[in-house]
């Protein structure tokens, strides 16, 4: 059974001025995410910060989310590292603290081979007892899960699940799930390709958009689950021009700036992110106002 079916955000995490968590605005986000549909939360992630955190930071953060989600949906947590050890110590305090599932990202910097990489996922599959969402985005790493690896890895391990395909190659992606013979629920990585992935096997999308549209997302995906597909690319073009100007500077710069037009305080960027240039911030301005965000 899929972890989740829809729309995932990859939940925001706000800080106050001086650095630290804020958790009352992480809580308000939290709250609002489930109020309008979202159908799971993926915490410290990439769109999280996480690589700023330190490790106890990390699970603090992870903790509180599914503390505060209490159930409500599910909770994936981002465990991932290029140093296996560390992925393996945050995956088991990720399942200690109850989180649904975890989201592992490729060892970045590492780059490491196939084999490598099929060693160092199946060594965090050894450990814990939760599913795992592989995290494919080699454009950050540097790092490419292939897909005879991505299937290897979950026909030999019960629980690798799924894999959130953030390559933006849908030829590769295609290769992966004709090999895969419904053994891996494939997320979309990318906000503007939850249609072509979904069309394509995928179950839904692991999200920055939801963060300020979390319905619209949700429908999207609902509308493909449903086969309705001429109404969800409908809805992916209109969702399109917005999705390109959250995505004008690095994730999360612009989304972060996106949250703040809508009246959350996600604060600070940590460096070595810095804030949204002003000709982007208009750009992203403009084109929430057609969408109706603003």
């Amino acid at each position: 059974m899929a972890i989740f079916k829809g729309a995932g955000v990859a939940i925001v995490t706000p800080f106050k001025d001086n650095g630290e968590v804020n958790y009352p605005e992480f809580e308000k986000m939290i709250e609002f995410q489930i109020k309008n549909g979202t159908d799971a939360i993926i915490v410290c992630g990439t769109t999280g910060e996480a690589a700023t955190m330190s490790e106890e930071e990390h699970m603090d953060v992870v903790k509180f989310c599914i503390d505060k989600v209490a159930g409500r949906i599910p909770v994936v947590a981002g465990t991932g590292s290029n140093c296996t050890q560390t992925a393996i110590e945050l995956s088991k305090k990720a399942q200690e603290y109850g989180a649904d599932a975890v989201l592992l990202v490729t060892p970045y910097y590492n780059k490491a081979t196939q084999g490598g990489l099929y060693a160092h996922f199946g060594a965090v599959a050894k450990e814990i007892d939760i599913p795992i969402i592989l995290y494919n985005v080699p454009s950050r790493t540097g790092c490419n899960i292939l897909p005879e690896t991505a299937v290897k890895l979950a026909k030999d391990f019960d629980n690798i699940v799924g894999i959130k395909d953030a390559t933006g190659n849908i030829s590769q992606t295609i290769k992966m799930m004709s090999l895969a013979e419904g053994s891996i629920d494939l997320y979309s990585g990318d906000d503007d390709q939850i249609v072509p992935i979904m069309s394509v096997g995928g179950i839904g999308v692991i999200s920055v958009l939801s963060n300020v549209a979390p319905q619209q997302t949700h429908e999207i995906c609902a509308k493909c689950l449903e086969g309705d597909y001429e109404t969800a690319r409908e809805l992916q073009f209109k969702a399109y021009p917005l999705v390109k100007a959250l995505f004008s500077e690095v994730n999360p710069i612009p989304v972060k700036t996106a949250l703040k037009l809508i009246g959350f305080q996600p604060g600070p960027l940590r460096l070595p992110l810095t804030e949204l240039e002003p000709n982007n911030q208009e750009i992203l301005k403009n084109e929430m106002k057609k969408y109706g965000l603003l």
